[in-house]
């Protein structure tokens, strides 16, 4: 039950940042407009209004139907996966909530608005430039998270001594 709690936590608190900061942004910037809540790293880091009816970096634009769609698989394969998920750990079912949080906070907005509103501008100069927002940040730290788990549960296997497993 606690790894449920957990999950539902996470997820909960993850869509609902996502969907608060999403909000304040379509309040106070038109589309394109640019602020710097820390002056000291504009340009490198601003907050930019923008829609993204793709996908990441706004690949695929016209297919934000079928990314709604496959946000939606992802969040049930998700959740019939989390019933297999041993019941000790957090770590797991607190990632696994970042990503299917993020995933809910982006559906919404595909669902309300038809886009995705974006607004974390990162940016190196003649370089990159990166415009995204917290949902997506929730669902690459989520994954990072489950693969950290998955290399420190291997390496953790690994050292234990081969006199034990007989």
């Amino acid at each position: 039950m606690r790894k449920w709690f957990i999950l539902g936590g996470s997820l909960s608190l993850t869509a609902l940042a996502d969907q608060a900061s999403k909000h304040w942004i379509r309040d106070n910037l038109e589309v394109y407009e640019a602020i710097q809540p820390l002056p000291a790293l504009a340009p490198f880091f601003q907050f930019t209004r923008s829609s993204n009816t793709g996908a990441a970096f706004g690949i695929f634009p016209m297919a934000g139907d079928a990314f709604l769609v496959i946000a939606l698989l992802i969040i049930a394969g998700l959740l019939w996966y989390f019933r297999q998920v041993p019941a000790g750990g957090r770590l797991v079912p607190f990632a696994i909530g970042l990503v299917i949080g993020g995933a809910v906070g982006n559906a919404l907005d595909r669902l309300q608005h038809g886009h995705v509103v974006d607004f974390i501008h990162y940016q190196i100069p003649n370089l990159i430039s990166n415009v995204s927002n917290l949902a997506d940040h929730a669902i690459v730290c989520g994954v990072l998270l489950v693969i950290a788990e998955s290399f420190w549960r291997d390496f953790r296997d690994t050292r234990r001594d081969p006199a034990d497993a007989d």
